[in-house]
């Protein structure tokens, strides 16, 4: 299974990331990628961007280094209704919105059924793409109940990288029930490196490996293609005339 597209990253604007976006397309040039997006954190994460960061995102090129750019956040889930630390406003003129739990931001979690609640109200945002990292242990969650959910929503769910490699790892059974489980319900997933550097961007083995073990085929993962990022993006009503030609 090859990954063409990163759709999880973070530069210097999320506070604890190393690398500036320049950078961090350049990186995804060198690791083969057609296309990265900067997916940085919500303002309520501890040494985050202000909202005037997204806000002025368009001035950053739709291609740099020969990789598309998407504009995005991984935004914070900070109430257990599923509220989400940036206004409609801001939300509505990205190109890729992840949403998913941080301590610290907000919400601390709660119960499984309080968590599932939360997840469920992020999701029900029409302006959610993807759920990051739905596997964290520290929000558990019912895991049946969140697939039907992105199913019936039509939204995706993460197979983080940095999940199985670097942070957050006890999360590897979690992460492969929700794999197991999309493949059984027919959700689409994606993949994501969540790099916080550079020499991160793309770095997907462990996620990629774990999906087809868990049954996941290529057609259940987003951004296996080009064509189905900007086939999801379109439905969505995200796609920018840069993405939206043939691929070769």
């Amino acid at each position: 299974m090859r990954i063409v597209a990163d759709l999880h990253t973070h530069s210097v604007a999320s506070g604890h990331a190393y690398n500036t976006i320049d950078e961090m397309a350049r990186a995804a040039r060198d690791a083969g990628l057609e296309l990265i997006a900067i997916t940085d954190h919500g303002p309520n994460i501890p040494g985050g961007p202000h909202l005037y960061y997204f806000g002025n995102l368009r001035v950053i090129p739709a291609t740099i280094a020969g990789v598309e750019v998407l504009k995005g956040v991984e935004a914070n889930i900070i109430s257990p209704a599923g509220d989400l630390d940036l206004p409609e406003r801001s939300l509505k003129k990205l190109d890729f919105v992840l949403a998913g739990f941080h301590v610290g931001t907000g919400y601390d979690g709660g119960s499984v059924e309080e968590n599932t609640r939360a997840m469920i109200g992020a999701m029900e945002n029409p302006h959610v793409d993807a759920i990051a990292h739905p596997g964290n242990p520290a929000f558990q969650v019912n895991i049946e109940e969140i697939v039907r959910a992105a199913k019936r929503l039509g939204k995706l769910l993460e197979i983080n990288n940095s999940s199985l490699t670097v942070t957050r790892l006890d999360s590897r059974d979690n992460c492969f029930q929700f794999a197991r489980l999309a493949a059984a319900h027919g959700v689409t997933v994606v993949i994501g490196s969540d790099a916080h550097h550079a020499s991160r961007v793309g770095v997907v083995d462990a996620a990629v490996e774990l999906a087809e073990r868990a049954g996941l085929t290529e057609d259940l993962v987003l951004n296996t293609s080009l064509r189905r990022v900007t086939d999801f993006l379109r439905s969505r009503g995200k796609v920018r005339m840069e993405l939206d030609k043939p691929e070769v």
